[in-house]
């Protein structure tokens, strides 16, 4: 209601009072929610035209919010940290490495070309005839040579016998999806192409028809299903059970669009992620595409599995584990301090930024990841001992400090919902204390996804369920190649070559060969390790 000068002035004092009691609610209100809006649009902002990490550094308590990995440093529990100041960051080129040139082009073929002189040259650079050779002055280039293609034609032969009744033909070697034209190399190219590179089909039906070979994208798509389906699940189906032998997992989702589906259009899918600990050197990723979000994916998928698994916040998982005797889920700490980071985000001013309650929460989880990855060379029960001894009091200190600013900040802002987060999965963030084999986050598994999140949005859509489910087989495969250093390429036509051989054996010995860290594969399906840092 709008009051005139003259209606205020005959309103008896009780109401008066009201009113400006009314009114310093309403700004009070309207104030938080302008804050709100403010820092929503500046996050919205940083999204858009900012940087993507929310990573930082705390380095001799110092802590620069340049948002790097969440390696930090801090002095000894009760120890007292010097005051933060921000630094600007200096970019310093790198000095070249002295024959790095030679370490990347090991293990090539190297096509000698020489250059000589000839004996006419010779007689004018030198008419005395007196001269000798020196070592020749060797330098190399790296040629690049397009893909290629050829038709490998097979003649069988064929006999009959004399009676005209009997005929016989030569033996021929296991085809893949025989009276196809598509073999091991082909098909390797194209999941390589999709799966690995993000490449839509229809783009590498455009490039075949730049190198004058017609393939189209319906064929390359029924291909690709056929083989997740008919070859590539036998050995999904094998690395699924290798995985109960684990004693630590980790999931995830995140959403794909499937359009024939039986639903509306738009309507949401889920790809659900599940890998070994990212601490065992044996790596096993595996992806399954659901309809929806229930508990049930997850419940079906790890049925029998007795160990930690470890997830975000997400209640499913939670709700997994209170009737999944022998389950146990640990949290992300990742995701507990992702709100703090957005907060700071928000804050343009670096100088503002130092004192607020976001920054101190990034700071306290900064020496907690520090010193837990100091730790990241001892066995398992000497990283849980460790961490009772070192980094529990700290995380004991987070969330009674926590606790006691709880109510100090708007319970909607990013940092009230970081709060709001650490205090209601404080049980699950706690687990990590417990045992040597759990992470401190789920990292390793949202690092796994991005490679179908880079795919999902150049290919937009999954056309339909058969190729939603062939398509979590395909990346079962590449991803878990790739967690192993294996090339992806040489690897998948390995097992186009060979799997198709057993596909009348009952007995699934041979996948034993065909692991991605068995010895007895190729070696030029492993990456060389010559890039490696020590």
């Amino acid at each position: 209601m709008i009051y005139t000068a003259d209606e205020l002035n005959n309103t008896d004092r009780d109401e008066l009072i009201g009113i400006i009691l009314s009114l310093q609610e309403n700004i009070a209100q309207m104030t938080q929610n302008q804050e709100l809006i403010l820092e929503q649009m500046a996050i919205l902002r940083g999204q858009r035209f900012g940087r993507r990490s929310e990573k930082m550094n705390v380095i001799d308590g110092q802590m620069s919010l340049f948002f790097n990995e969440p390696e930090a440093t801090a002095g000894e529990p009760g120890t007292q940290a010097e005051e933060p100041e921000f630094e600007e960051v200096v970019i310093h080129r790198k000095k070249k490495r002295k024959g790095k040139r030679e370490d990347d082009l090991k293990g090539m073929p190297v096509t000698v070309i020489k250059h000589e002189m000839s004996e006419e040259e010779l007689k004018e650079a030198f008419p005395d005839g007196r001269y000798k050779r020196l070592p020749d002055e060797v330098y190399k280039r790296l040629e690049f040579h397009p893909a290629s293609f050829e038709v490998k034609e097979h003649h069988v032969a064929v006999y009959a016998g004399m009676d005209d009744e009997t005929i016989v033909k030569a033996q021929r070697p296991k085809d893949l999806l025989r009276g196809s034209i598509v073999t091991p190399s082909l098909e390797a190219a194209i999941i390589n192409g999709k799966y690995v590179n993000s490449l839509p089909l229809y783009r590498m039906e455009q490039e075949f028809k730049r190198n004058d070979v017609n393939l189209n994208r319906q064929n390359m798509a029924n291909w690709t299903i056929e083989c997740a389906d008919r070859y590539l699940a036998v050995l999904y189906d094998y690395l699924h059970k290798l995985l109960y032998q684990y004693h630590v997992l980790q999931a995830d989702e995140t959403t794909v669009e499937v359009s024939k589906d039986g639903r509306t259009a738009g309507s949401k899918s889920y790809m659900w992620i599940y890998r070994t600990g990212k601490s065992y050197e044996e790596a096993i990723v595996l992806y399954e595409c659901q309809k929806d979000r229930k508990e049930d994916h997850p419940e079906e998928f790890l049925k029998g599995f007795q160990g930690v698994c470890v997830t975000d916040g997400y209640q499913a998982y939670h709700s997994l584990e209170e009737k999944t005797p022998g389950l146990t889920i640990a949290g992300c700490w990742a995701h507990a301090r992702r709100k703090y980071a957005d907060a700071l985000k928000a804050i343009k001013d670096e100088k503002e930024r130092k004192g607020t309650l976001a920054y101190d929460a990034l700071k306290q989880i900064g020496a907690i990841y520090k010193l837990d990855n100091d730790l990241a060379e001892l066995t398992p029960a000497q990283r849980q001992h460790r961490r009772q001894l070192k980094l529990k009091p700290l995380v004991d200190a987070y969330f009674v400090w926590v606790k006691k600013h709880q109510n100090e900040v708007l319970p909607k802002s990013q940092t009230g919902k970081a709060f709001s987060y650490s205090v209601n999965q404080e049980r699950y963030l706690r687990v990590f204390l417990e045992d040597g084999e759990v992470p401190l986050d789920n990292n390793a598994t949202e690092s796994t996804l991005r490679g179908f999140c880079i795919g999902r949005h150049n290919w937009k859509l999954i056309d339909t369920i058969r190729g939603a489910r062939s398509s979590a087989i395909i990346y079962s495969i590449t991803e878990t190649a790739k967690a192993n250093d294996l090339k992806v390429y040489e690897y998948v036509e390995y097992l186009l070559t060979e799997i198709p051989k057993h596909e009348d054996d009952t007995n699934r010995d041979f996948l034993d060969d065909l692991l991605p860290w068995s010895p007895n594969l190729p070696e030029q399906c492993r990456k060389s390790n010559k890039y490696e840092v020590k």
